[in-house]
């Protein structure tokens, strides 16, 4: 038999694994941006409780600390909402950074949303000998019989290797952490990327005399952000309620080249492909013109081919000219980052993304869901998490005729706030 002293250090050792382990009775979901929030929203209404784990210390991270200043909703408030609330009747059409955020704030409040901040999920797995997931974080584990993948498709930056960029003796920053041109007055300042983002910081570059030169490395469509007064994404889904959607990128295209001109002649090549198609096959968002194309056109943004290398004072490009910068900003977008913390599951490709294919890769096997990763914006994330409450919302009122909830002896409940 084991010493007074061997037992006591035994019961300590019991209760301090208690306190570090947790049995959610609903839905563990990771992440508490738009995803995460719709999603949860959406369980309440079905009377599902859930447990929101999120790695920063606030509510959709994402747009609090890492957009810039300017930046507003691309699209038409009306394609942006949540499920179950929208947005203040007084916000403008295209809502602000801040509004936006407002809105956020707004609905957890409205549903009682109280995620668990300053929570990293370092690894998920699914134990077969349980039947649940097993989540943890720096601080706990947390159990349940159901895992919502809510960190979407634009967790991380994405960081292209360009050759010398170690050398380049300037400021190189990635517009997760840019926030405006007033740090960049009268610089000449290199922006890769010719997205959305690229071209609406070199437009706010040019506002502060700065002078972006923009790196084009692949083809783009450039859409006005309205056509005749009426939002072009919504005149998309409305022509698509009715005509082929390769006729649908034919009028788009008709109506870009009589309002915007020939991006061609501007170094702005267009896909073979359709905006539309592309943008369904690939993700590969269409640039949303909001005055940088005029920019271009003035001469004020210039446009630049692929580079070739970065030196210590500018960039040599590939077509074998070379130029002196004082700036370089990374306008490349994100990536998902779901295969360094989910183990052990085939669902998602290497690149974070679920394999099967819109509409269905919001469900996978063994209580794993997924929300945010439809390549379809906001409204890709509320068709999901409301797809999603209800699958588990079934499985749920199932489960309350059991009694009792079968785990391991040393799983402790967690209580419902």
């Amino acid at each position: 038999m084991g010493s007074c002293k061997d037992q006591e250090q035994q019961k300590q050792q019991h209760n301090q694994f208690q306190a570090k382990c947790v049995l959610v009775h609903g839905p563990i979901i990771v992440g508490a941006g738009p995803s995460g929030l719709a999603t949860s929203a959406c369980l309440t209404q079905q009377g599902v409780p859930s447990l929101i784990l999120e790695k920063t210390d606030c509510l959709a991270s994402l747009w609090q600390h890492r957009t810039y200043d300017r930046l507003k909703l691309h699209l038409p408030k009306q394609f942006c909402e949540l499920p179950l609330l929208g947005f203040p009747e007084n916000f403008p059409k295209y809502p602000t950074k801040h509004q936006f955020i407002s809105y956020m704030e707004t609905y957890a409040s409205h549903f009682s949303i109280h995620p668990r901040f300053n929570q990293a999920v370092q690894t998920a797995v699914f134990d077969r000998v349980l039947g649940f997931w097993r989540v943890t974080t720096q601080d706990c584990e947390y159990i349940s019989r159901w895992l919502i993948v809510a960190t979407g498709e634009n967790a991380e930056p994405s960081i292209p290797d360009i050759p010398g960029i170690d050398k380049f003796n300037g400021p190189v920053v990635h517009t997760s952490l840019y926030k405006s041109g007033s740090e960049f007055r009268n610089k000449r300042v290199l922006v890769i990327g010719c997205g959305n983002s690229g071209m609406e910081v070199s437009l706010d570059l040019c506002r502060y005399n700065a002078i972006p030169h923009m790196v084009v490395r692949n083809t783009v469509h450039v859409l006005p952000r309205e056509m005749f007064g009426f939002s072009t994404f919504g005149i998309a889904m409305a022509l698509l309620k009715w005509l082929p959607l390769r006729l649908v990128d034919k009028i788009l295209l008709l109506i870009a080249n009589f309002t915007l001109g020939n991006t061609d002649q501007l170094g702005l090549r267009r896909p073979k492909t359709g905006p539309i198609e592309l943008k369904n096959v690939t993700g590969k968002t269409p640039v949303l013109d909001v005055g940088a194309l005029s920019q271009i056109k003035s001469g004020k943004i210039k446009v630049t081919e692929g580079v070739k290398e970065i030196t210590r004072n500018g960039a040599k490009f590939m077509d074998g000219q070379e130029k002196e910068f004082d700036s370089i900003i990374l306008a490349t977008g994100y990536k998902s980052n779901v295969p360094t913390w989910l183990k052990g599951c085939d669902f998602f490709t290497k690149d974070g993304m679920p394999k099967t294919p819109f509409p269905n890769g919001w469900k996978g096997e063994k209580g794993l869901y997924t929300v945010g990763f439809t390549r379809r914006g906001l409204l890709g994330t509320a068709s999901d998490a409301v797809k999603i409450a209800n699958d588990i919302s079934e499985q749920w009122r199932t489960l309350k005729h059991c009694k009792n909830i079968s785990c391991n002896s040393h799983v402790i409940l967690l209580k419902e706030t």
